[in-house]
């Protein structure tokens, strides 16, 4: 089993639910932080909670749609830690609203955040992974990176189009020692329904009630740690609703009835 004691381990999206649970449990196992998200009040919260030593935690606040600054980011923490050993793409947005409901410009805001905005720190740090010969990289997806669902179609698009830019990279990278995982949660109890775009580009502001119903952040998170130990390549995450990823596959037509019946939210 590995382990992350004085591992470098860069976490987005850290200053709530799934990043912040994981915050704490690699605290627990002795790794050095980095920790980014754009609120950079929650940062300092989460990393008083670490109870670590100051040295080995870095608050580095981005804007993951800013996508020209990610190699700065990146510096940054180089010249913390002098190296990188996991990179933890947990950031993101969500969305609520129909296709016909939602403009251009928020299409593009939400795979500017969930896919360029990830795979532009992921190619900032790659080069230095590959110096390293080692490495381990993990790309936030969802069960709607396996198929659509009412309100979701810009996000629903970003997290496909992350599987096939991780699953190629995979390959890519494989004779160079590095790794990648790919998480699909389900419906985990945070807050990116409450934040989630709606069609004019203000927040959904609600809580969806299958996802108050959901596991929690911290379940999700141990089940992540894991499947980093494990060198797990795509994690699954979730309850019941998960099956529905393995209908689609094996029953396509039944899967198409069973959806459309579900409650729009």
């Amino acid at each position: 089993m590995a382990t992350f004691k004085n591992k470098v381990v860069w976490i987005t999206g850290a200053s709530s639910g799934i990043g912040e649970a994981l915050s704490l449990l690699f605290a627990q196992e002795g790794a050095k932080l980095v920790l980014s998200s754009r609120r950079k009040e929650e940062l300092e919260r989460v990393k008083k909670s670490l109870q670590i030593q100051e040295e080995n935690v870095f608050i580095l606040p981005i804007d993951l749609a800013d996508t020209n600054k990610a190699n700065e980011y990146t510096e940054q923490v180089i010249s913390k830690f002098g190296r990188i050993d996991i990179l933890i793409n947990n950031g993101g947005i969500s969305q609520r609203a129909l296709t016909k409901d939602t403009p251009l410009e928020i299409d593009r805001k939400i795979m500017e955040v969930n896919f360029f905005g990830t795979i532009a720190l992921t190619k900032s740090v790659l080069p230095h992974m590959l110096h390293q010969k080692s490495g381990h990289i993990v790309a936030m997806s969802s069960i709607a990176g396996k198929f659509g669902f009412y309100f979701r179609s810009a996000y629903s698009a970003s997290k496909h189009a992350l599987h096939g830019f991780f699953e190629s990279l995979r390959m890519e990278v494989y004779n160079d020692n590095l790794k990648v995982l790919i998480v699909c949660p389900g419906k985990v109890k945070t807050n990116i329904s409450i934040n989630a775009v709606i069609g004019n580009g203000s927040t959904h502001n609600k809580m969806d009630e299958s996802q108050a119903n959901g596991i929690s952040a911290e379940e999700c998170a141990i089940q992540i740690l894991k499947a980093i130990k494990n060198n797990t390549e795509e994690l699954f995450v979730g309850g019941k609703e998960l099956r529905a990823v393995w209908v689609k596959r094996f029953f396509p037509k039944l899967f198409s009835k069973l959806i459309r019946k579900q409650k729009p939210e």
